[in-house]
């Protein structure tokens, strides 16, 4: 499988440490709200890297963290007159039920950085020793030109920065050596959440957070680190610079980041009234229909999210949807017999494009031309596969279709509608209730068939139903 690292800017081929282990890490949101429809793109992608990764048979080692310490949670809390804890358990609850909704997989671990203090303070005390930081006022900072390799990542000059930053005065920058230093700790103001540390009460930086966790949960290195592409710099920059300089191995093997989405042409924004959770857009989409829409292009190509775009997402899924609804009916009345030659033929062609969809994925995980894939299977299964066929010959497309729609997150299972001669049967057996007077027994059928969007009208001529 090849890979575009970040990193070196090229595809590379994916060799984990461990032959059939592998350890990733993708930065997770900060928990002070629902979590937006920007945070879907990252959860929906590497999910599906996961999947993948899965499927060929890896031990994968998934670490995505919540960031439940932080000024947004803060400030929240104090609006709200609660605790931050209150505030960060809420969001946690509420992106773990959205996470479902979109059918992303519970992580292996879930970290919260404020479990994890004990182990930031050590590193931040490794750091010290070493000569890459220091502590002024109660707040220590990491020295950046002490480490030779920042900018690495995201290609920035250290002086350049330097020079670009002279022109920003930033309140308290004074006390640092150099302004491109950042903060490891940081100490306590009135009101907010902290923890004792060797250089008072207070609590971690934002970037120290992953270095801990990432090297807990997965080791010194780990073989892809991953995230949007706004966290490139400063946050993964700073964390190759603390984490390196601590460990003196090398943080991550390959980073792989997702290109920005955009509502309609603008950047999201609360400003500019098209900041959408994913609550919000649930309420307008089935959130299958959004993860497949966030599957429909490459993960490093901007996507531009807009009604149009979701709907014909939604109309793409359909289509996928209704095959293998008709796959399952064939299924239902096939008949058990050997397979022909020709239905063996037809076979053959399927498990063609079972490699041409893994090719699709080993490619730099080219979702689009996998569903692009599925979509030829779901021509040739339409044109060719009917009741007819042998039930060993429709299982094994069924199955097939099934297995490379689950790498990419999207179910396939349909609910099978009320058959007509069921209505009928139970608005007979509630005429005969409502005959015998036992009303509560006609009022449950009633809900019953309303529950699955069948409508009941009781006229002269009698009951009159239709479809929702």
């Amino acid at each position: 499988m090849k890979i575009f690292n970040t990193m070196t800017r090229t595809k590379e081929e994916f060799v984990p440490i461990n032959e059939s282990k592998v350890g990733i890490y993708v930065c997770g949101p900060t928990v002070y709200d629902y979590i937006h429809i920007g945070n879907a793109r990252p959860m929906i992608v590497f999910d599906t890297l996961r999947r993948y990764l899965l499927y060929k048979g890896y031990d994968v080692n998934y670490v995505s963290n919540f960031t439940d310490v932080d000024d947004k949670i803060i400030k929240r809390a104090l609006e709200e007159g609660v605790t931050s804890s209150e505030i960060s358990e809420r969001y946690i609850a509420e992106a773990k039920k959205d996470m479902q909704d979109l059918n992303v997989m519970e992580a292996t671990t879930h970290p919260k950085a404020t479990e994890e203090i004990p182990d930031m303070i050590a590193m931040v005390e490794t750091l010290i020793e070493k000569g890459h930081a220091y502590e002024v006022n109660g707040t220590v900072y990491f020295r950046t030109r002490s480490f030779p390799g920042y900018g690495k990542l995201s290609k920035k000059n250290i002086d350049d920065l330097e020079a670009g930053h002279r022109e920003i005065k930033v309140a308290g920058e004074e006390e640092k050596e150099d302004f491109l230093d950042f903060v490891l700790w940081k100490p306590k103001k009135e009101g907010e959440p902290s923890w004792p540390s060797p250089w008072g009460e207070g609590r971690p930086g934002w970037h120290l957070e992953c270095s801990v966790m990432s090297k807990k949960y997965i080791g010194d290195i780990i073989d892809i680190h991953a995230g949007g592409e706004d966290l490139i710099f400063p946050h993964h920059e700073n964390e190759i610079a603390q984490s390196e300089a601590a460990n003196d191995v090398e943080f991550a093997r390959y980073w792989m980041h997702n290109a920005f989405l955009k509502i309609d042409g603008e950047k999201m924004s609360k400003s500019l009234g098209n900041f959408f959770t994913i609550r919000d857009i649930g309420e307008k989409y089935p959130l299958q229909v959004i993860r497949f829409f966030m599957l429909s292009a490459h993960y490093r190509s901007p996507l531009n999210f807009s009604d149009t775009l979701v709907e014909s997402a939604k109309a793409s899924l359909e289509r996928i949807l209704n095959a293998m609804s008709r796959l399952e009916e064939a299924l239902n009345t096939a008949t058990d017999r050997e397979a022909t030659e020709e239905e063996n033929a037809l076979l053959a062609q399927f498990r063609d494009y079972v490699v041409k969809y893994e090719a699709a994925m080993e490619d730099d995980l080219n979702t689009a031309d996998a569903i692009s894939v599925i979509f030829e299977m779901v021509k040739l299964a339409n044109s060719s596969i009917s009741s007819e066929n042998a039930k060993s010959v429709i299982q094994e497309v069924y199955d097939t279709i099934t297995k490379l729609c689950d790498i990419l997150g999207i179910i396939t299972k349909v609910e099978t509608e009320i058959l007509d001669s069921d209505i009928e049967a139970l608005i007979e057996e509630r005429q005969a209730a409502r005959k015998a007077r036992n009303f509560a027994r006609a009022d449950e059928i009633r809900d019953t068939l309303a529950a699955q969007g069948i409508l009941l009208e009781d006229t002269r001529e009698g009951v009159k139903w239709k479809r929702a």
